[in-house]
């Protein structure tokens, strides 16, 4: 009998974990060990956080040395869109204090990773990350989403067509509203929109060389919004 009950509570346990796990659909619980050590920035400290998704995630795997400058703060998350960043947006960028966001996201929301999504409301969730950083006091970068010609886990959605659309939609609202617009699209995309294979061995996640471009051009938007 013992042993039985053991097992229920057991197997109840199992189950309240995965669906725990399941209900946490932003992933508030990645960094959330991370950013409780992280404490507070020094009234000198120049903090960045690179906010995004499996590009930025993936990052420190291509160039380690960019990402061990202490100010440089990565919270990307494989996989995700713009609704999810949005939901962990102040847990893991307007609570860590930075001097300065950079948003790189879109391109998993016109995968469609977690439902369908119009171009506008792609937009619309990076104005509101922009919006809640800057009533923050927070520097916004806008990153224009990367080239891809199409997604090999979901083909067929015209991606080459879709992200110069979208990245027109955020190059404007950039612009009408004095913040940084980072241009990778136009220094990696080849004649098809999409990323050559030198730059994006699977067309979406960059190679070293393709981190080697986005860079010197990361690294003088930080400077222009410390500056600003």
């Amino acid at each position: 009998m013992k042993k039985i009950k053991l097992i229920v509570a057991l197997a109840i346990s199992i189950l309240f974990f995965q669906n725990s796990n399941a209900q946490d659909w932003p992933d508030l619980n990645r960094f959330r060990k991370q950013n409780n050590s992280l404490g507070l920035p020094s009234p000198e400290e120049k903090r960045v956080v690179f906010m995004g998704n499996s590009i930025t995630e993936g990052w420190p795997n291509k160039d380690p040395e960019f990402f061990k400058n202490p100010n440089y703060i990565n919270r990307g998350i494989g996989g995700q869109t713009t609704p999810q960043m949005l939901l962990r947006f102040r847990a893991d960028v307007i609570d860590l204090q930075p001097k300065v966001v950079i948003i790189l996201a879109g391109t998993n929301d016109i995968a469609g990773n977690t439902g369908p999504m119009t171009l506008e409301e792609i937009r619309d969730n990076i104005i509101s990350m922009s919006e809640l950083a800057t009533a923050n006091g927070i520097e916004v970068i806008i990153s224009s989403v990367l080239p891809a010609f199409d997604y090999a886990w979901r083909p067929g959605l015209e991606p080459n067509i879709k992200i110069p659309q979208l990245n027109a939609m955020l190059k404007n609202y950039a612009e009408k509203n004095d913040l940084i617009y980072l241009d990778y699209f136009s220094a990696m995309a080849d004649d098809q929109n999409g990323l050559p294979k030198e730059l994006a061995e699977d067309g979406v996640h960059p190679t070293t060389k393709g981190y080697a471009i986005m860079k010197p051009m990361v690294i003088e938007a930080i400077d222009r919004a410390l500056n600003q």
